[in-house]
This record gives C-alpha cells, sequence and structure tokens, in this order.
C-alpha cells in the first residue's frame, strides 16, 4: 500500500499495519526513510512558528531556520534510533520476543503516521501562538503517537522476526 493510504489505515488500526509492515521483511532502509521523511516534516512544521518569532522579536528567521534544520534532521534521528533501542530493551524486560528492528520501525511508522498532527500543530503554533489551543493540539499529537507507538510496540514483540 501507498505510505498515505497506510498513514490513515492506522488511525483505524495501528498493530494491523505494524504487523503488515513486519510481515514485509526487516527492511532497514524503510526504517531510515520513515524516521527521515518524519523529521523533515517536523522541520516543516517548525516554520511558521520560527517565522511569528522571527517577526515578533525581530530577528533573522534564516538563522533559526538553520538552527532547527540541524535540530531536526541532523540529531533527532540520533535521537529516535536510540530510543527504539531503549523500548526494545525494555520490551525484553517484560517478556517480549520481538527484534531491535521491529522495535525501530514501531517507534518509526508511529512518528510518521502521526506527522498529519505534527503539521496541525506548527500551524497552530504559528498563526494562534502559544495558548490552550496549541496546549490541546499538542496533547492531543501525544496521545495518538503514544497509542500508535504501543500498539506497533506491542505487535513487533509478540514473536522473534
Amino acid at each position: 500500500m501507498p505510505v498515505s493510504s497506510d498513514i490513515v489505515a492506522t488511525y483505524r488500526g495501528p498493530g494491523r499495519v505494524v504487523r503488515r509492515l513486519l510481515d514485509m521483511g526487516p527492511r532497514e532502509d524503510r526504517a531510515l526513510i520513515f524516521v527521515m521523511a518524519f523529521c523533515v516534516v517536523s522541520f516543516i512544521a517548525q516554520m511558521p512558528s520560527l517565522a511569528r518569532r522571527a517577526h515578533l522579536e525581530q530577528v533573522e528567521l534564516n538563522m533559526l531556520l538553520g538552527g532547527a534544520l540541524l535540530g531536526s534532521v541532523f540529531i533527532l534521528p540520533l535521537f529516535f534510533y536510540t530510543l527504539a533501542l531503549v523500548s526494545h530493551w525494555v520490551a525484553r524486560l517484560v517478556g517480549g520476543q520481538g527484534s531491535a528492528y521491529g522495535a525501530r520501525l514501531a517507534l518509526f511508522w508511529a512518528l510518521l503516521s502521526s506527522a498529519p498532527l505534527v503539521l496541525l500543530n506548527g500551524l497552530v503554533a504559528g498563526f494562534i501562538g502559544p495558548g490552550p489551543t496549541q496546549t490541546l493540539v499538542g496533547l492531543i499529537w501525544v496521545a495518538v503517537f503514544v497509542w500508535f507507538w504501543l500498539s506497533g510496540l506491542r505487535q513487533a514483540q509478540r514473536s522473534a522476526e
């Protein structure tokens, strides 16, 4: 299935989509593309709020965008790889049977499939600014992301690959 169809299907049943991705066999390039695509989307999502900040604080937008690019596209993937490894270790401690690849895929797919909410959060941050609306949208994103991640991790840890 195309990625966009899989993202929509994830909102109906995240475990089934992760199971289907795992059944395709371990492909590290697929996992890397998922995390990098999310990181690029998260950088794009920051642009409206950075433009707002640059305008309100009279600072250079290019400087803000450069820092966001460095953090989002170059540093954040390393953090997510570490988080996936730690989640794999924790799953193994509580009886999980899956592989580290499965834990990576579950985390990276949860991030990518929750990306539409990240973009919405970025728009709210840019056009409305800090406040209860941005907090609510951020909480909804975190809740959906955790739901996707835990559902996918449960599928990935059910059997060794």
